[in-house]
């Protein structure tokens, strides 16, 4: 049975208190709202604000990062933005460690990453599982400390054609805290309603003077978070090789997760016209998830080492490193910023409590599964100046070129992790390899590597006191698939000062990531007890190309905005944003082709040992439309105030082409399907089409108190057989806290999913014989109702 914990007896406690709080509260001084920030993302224009933006951009204060009880920021962005989804996947390999996240529907690797403007580097994984998100390999937004952060900008704009590949869905922009003085340090802690789960988070920061010309701001953070569980007891027919009946043998939830970062952010300035700076980020993180139970009489175990069966588990290790150095300086009316940013991630993987069958009773029951690597070096030169073209105003001549170097690295594990060994069971080989994820192998291992050059040019100005407008283009070329050209058409008029209409109009690109192209793992089968590779190709490997695969594309974008901005009241702000993405070939994951037509094909014509695969592939064009709305409003009460936020965002994305199967797997096999259904719905149909949010925060003295209400709207997990697909309802949740502010403190309590909110559970057929009756892809997970405590001190 739920406890009852110290923490939500605390919330109620405090709750309760506050009406006396609000009829005793002093008067309070409105809040600035973030229309007069000056914004660094989607312009170049130097004295740009949210308000006068061309294109839909959000702002993203620390205050909203730490309104929730959430300590990771990908988590906090998807609490704070309608248009972003990050369900929490669980048994999924590495994708339990790096969780990608969705901007309005698209990949995730369709989101440009930015920290102080600077590119950051994606993650060395590529999600080839059965997530939201599956083919994709995008940044790591958890690998960014919130204790770093100033603000987070949000661009819901194409933006290709002002920083290149991978801007076709928005562009989310880091900025780090930079002051010279100031600070905070502190603590939170929470755990779930079911009692597991708890989590710890310690942070702190501070901004010191480096003499009288340059300054460094501190930031440092560490944690842990326990796993969660929400698996539920065996319930299928008992067996010699299934679980005990009536017990909860497999586990379905959260990893355990431990991680600490440092960051810093400078710079020095020696002349009025020369500021050198500096920023670097380290993040170490490390992730205990797990795969499926293996039960006692499971032809996959061993009784002697494992007598009561065994759930196995893989161990991450993930390294982030960031380095940007730069300078800043001007000559005449040219100011120029010439930088170097070094990105590097890395993710281990290790097996735990397993064993590799094949090689019996001997078997280690640890194992070095391989390491995959990500390096990326960046040089810029960005420059821009006013030029006078006999409008109102002078407008604003960007330029830069940039020089960008990749590498990608997939080393092996240990021989133990992927051998066969020659164990027989009842004269019958058995499996190959680490139990859960068998190791990478010598002939899946290499290094790959690409570098491109760009150029861009952009124009931007006031043409009328009213009119506002942007042109951009860039040039790129990759040594690997050529060259691409993007553009962009922005404007703002102005009709009074309630009332302004804004419209974007863009070609963008994803570059093919050389995880997608070069990553390549290897498992056997037995048919017929003859060994054969299954393999995951990498889209230059002979066998791979022999059933159809070719060099990957980029996928390309056509983006058209049109949004409406109003003030009508004083205090009231509302946009409305709608679009329309159209992007051509996209890149999938095609199914397992193990046709017994492929296997004799490849067996006949070079390729003994491999009965099959899979490959990354340009298969798909899709349009996505959409619409965001965004509305602020601060009441003003006689002794307090509340400021509102109502957001939404309804998006569709309709597959419009899947590609026909290429001429070689047509004349292989003619029945063969590289393209399925289940991939198909995780486009169309796997996230949440609308969400909806509402927060309040009623501001009465000393005291906050804060509440949102999300929506979020049904999706759909598709099956094979079609008779057990299953759509999933929408869902309320309700998020509380409570915060107090004295002398420099601030303690707060608060309550995620207050009413223990979950998703529909899953139809009996598909839970495993009733051990996983959760779906992994719910837009708000399924671990329940969170409570938290917090306490910090700013300085």
């Amino acid at each position: 049975m739920p406890r009852i914990t110290p923490l939500a007896l605390a919330l109620s406690s405090l709750l309760a208190a506050l009406p006396a709080a609000a009829q005793q509260a002093e008067p309070t001084k409105k809040d600035a709202r973030t229309l007069d920030t000056l914004i660094v993302t989607g312009t170049r224009v130097t004295d740009r604000t949210v308000a006068e933006s061309q294109s839909p951009i959000d702002i993203i204060t620390p205050e909203v990062l730490e309104s929730t009880g959430t300590t990771e920021l990908a988590t906090a962005l998807s609490r704070a933005l309608p248009s972003l989804n990050f369900p929490r996947a669980a048994i999924n390999d590495g994708t339990d460690a790096m969780r990608p996240a969705q901007l309005r529907g698209l990949a995730p690797d369709h989101v440009l990453v930015l920290v102080n403007g600077k590119r950051y580097h994606l993650g060395a994984l590529v999600n080839v599982n059965g997530s939201q998100g599956r083919s994709s390999s995008p940044a790591d937004l958890n690998s960014i400390p919130i204790a770093a952060i100033e603000r987070v900008e949000v661009l819901r704009d194409g933006a290709s054609a002002q920083y290149g590949s991978d801007a076709i869905a928005g562009v989310v922009n880091i900025v780090l805290k930079g002051s010279a003085s100031g600070g905070s340090a502190g603590a939170t802690y929470g755990e779930y309603k079911e009692g597991d789960g708890a989590k710890y988070q310690v942070m702190a920061d501070t901004g010191l003077a480096l003499g009288a010309s340059g300054k460094v701001h501190l930031a440092a953070q560490f944690g842990h978070q326990d796993q969660t569980n929400r698996a539920t007891p065996y319930a299928g027919a008992q067996t010699s090789s299934s679980p005990p009946v009536g017990q909860t043998v497999q586990r379905l939830g959260d990893p355990e997760v431990d991680n600490r970062s440092v960051t810093f952010n400078g710079e020095l300035k020696p002349a009025d016209y020369l500021t050198f700076y500096s920023y670097g980020i380290y993040t170490h993180r490390e992730t205990l998830s797990n795969g499926f139970f293996r039960a006692a009489g499971d032809s996959r175990n061993i009784p002697s080492i494992y007598p009561n069966g065994f759930l196995p588990k893989i161990f991450n290790t993930s390294n982030d490193y960031q380095l940007v150095m730069g300078m800043r300086s001007s000559i005449g009316e040219t100011q120029f910023d010439a930088s170097y940013t070094y990105g590097y991630n890395d993710l281990r993987f290790d097996v735990k409590n397993s064993l590799n069958r094949s090689l019996g009773p001997s078997s280690p029951t640890e194992f070095y599964a391989g390491t995959l690597k990500y390096t990326q070096h960046v040089l810029n030169l960005d420059l821009n100046r006013p030029v006078n073209l006999g409008l109102a105003y002078p407008a604003t001549l960007s330029y830069g070129l940039e020089w960008r170097g990749e590498q990608y690295d997939i080393g092996a594990g240990e021989p133990n992790s992927y051998i066969n060994g020659g164990v027989l069971l009842n004269g019958n080989p058995t499996p190959s390899g680490a139990q859960v994820f068998p190791g990478f192998r010598p002939s899946d291992s290499g290094t790959f590597d690409r570098h491109s050059t760009s150029f861009y040019v952009g124009l931007e100005g006031d043409l009328t006191d009213k009119l506002s407008a942007g042109l951009a283009a860039r040039h790129e070329r990759y040594s690997d698939f050529g060259n691409t050209t993007t553009g962009k058409l922005s404007t703002r008029y102005v009709f009074n000062d309630a009332v302004s209409l804004r419209a974007t109009a863009s070609t963008g690109f994803h570059a093919p990531s050389l995880q997608q192209q070069f990553y390549q793992t290897t498992s056997t089968n037995f048919i017929g007890g003859i060994p054969y590779d299954i393999v995951t190709f990498r889209v230059t490997n002979p066998a791979g190309i022999a059933l159809g695969a070719e060099p990957l594309k980029p996928e390309k974008s056509r983006n058209l905005s049109l949004g409406l901005v109003l003030t009508p009241a004083n205090g009231l702000y509302l946009t409305a944003d709608a679009y329309r993405i159209k992007v051509t070939d996209r890149i999938t994951l095609s199914e397992n082709l193990t046709s017994t037509a492929v296997r004799n094909y490849l067996n006949a014509n070079g390729f003994p040992s491999v009965g099959g695969g899979r490959y990354f592939t340009n298969a798909l064009d899709t349009t996505t439309t959409g619409i965001d709305v965004v509305a602020t409003y601060t009441t003003q009460l006689a002794a307090s105030s509340i400021d509102w936020t109502l957001s939404y965002n309804h998006n569709k994305t309709t597959v419009d082409r899947v590609a026909p199967n290429p001429a070689a797997l047509q004349a292989i096999d003619p029945n063969a399907l590289r393209i399925g259904r289940v991939e198909l719905a995780r486009f169309e149909v796997g996230a949440p089409r609308d969400k909806l949010m509402l927060g309040a925060d009623w501001k009465v003295g000393s005291w906050t108190l804060g509440a949102i209400v999300s929506r979020y709207g049904k999706f759909t997990i598709l099956n094979n057989n079609p008779t057990l697909d299953q759509t999933f309802g929408a869902k309320w949740l309700t998020d509380l806290s409570a915060r107090y502010n004295t002398g420099g403190w601030e303690f707060a309590l608060g309550a995620d999913n207050v009413f223990d909110t979950y998703p529909d559970k899953v139809i009996p057929p598909n839970t495993n014989s009733g051990q996983l009756i959760w779906p992994t892809q719910s837009p708000f997970g399924f671990n329940g109702a969170y409570y938290y405590g917090r306490i910090a001190y700013k300085w």
